[in-house]
């Protein structure tokens, strides 16, 4: 279970996320900077024996040319999660991006859909436990004005048990 449970707070995070560069335009530039500075969440996991709170704090910062980097660390229980990653937006392909990469072994890449001044990233992964039993994780990272948003589903497949959490950002 804290293997699963860690991966859980790896889709939280990565849902937070993502690599190659080229010369945004200034208004894509521009959005992504606004989300630089300190950051902290917490939600309840739901779908387990009995729902699990827990918190999350990420820092975005200034990365290379026109990217952002970001670090986060979450806990639950008495696990710590941490993951860090590079969100830009790629000319050449006319889309944001994003990297993740987690303490527990999980990376991730995805893209990003614009609508109005909101950026959502949507993964979906396929992992396995220990045991090399499936589980699929789901998630999506919205960043939207002021506000980072992480919705997550992970379901394990051998016993069909699916256990989901929302987890709100503010600076």
């Amino acid at each position: 279970m804290r293997f699963i449970l860690k991966l859980l707070l790896a889709a939280v995070a990565m849902s937070v996320l993502f690599a190659a560069p080229s010369h945004a335009g200034e208004a894509e530039t521009a959005l992504l900077r606004s989300y630089i500075g300190n950051w902290s969440g917490s939600s309840v996991l739901r779908g387990g024996d009995q729902p699990e709170a827990f918190t999350c704090r990420l820092k975005v910062t200034q990365g290379r040319l026109v990217k952002i980097n970001y670090a986060g660390r979450c806990s639950l229980v008495n696990m710590n999660l941490s993951v860090s990653g590079t969100i830009f937006f790629n000319d050449n392909a006319n889309r944001f991006e994003a990297t993740m990469r987690s303490n527990v072994g999980l990376s991730a890449a995805a893209v990003g859909a614009k609508q109005g001044n909101s950026i959502t990233f949507k993964l979906s992964e396929k992992q396995s436990d220990r045991v090399g039993t499936p589980i699929q994780i789901n998630s999506v990272l919205e960043l939207s004005g002021k506000q980072i948003t992480v919705d997550f589903t992970v379901e394990l497949n051998r016993s069909g048990q699916t256990l989901t959490t929302t987890v709100p950002f503010q600076r």
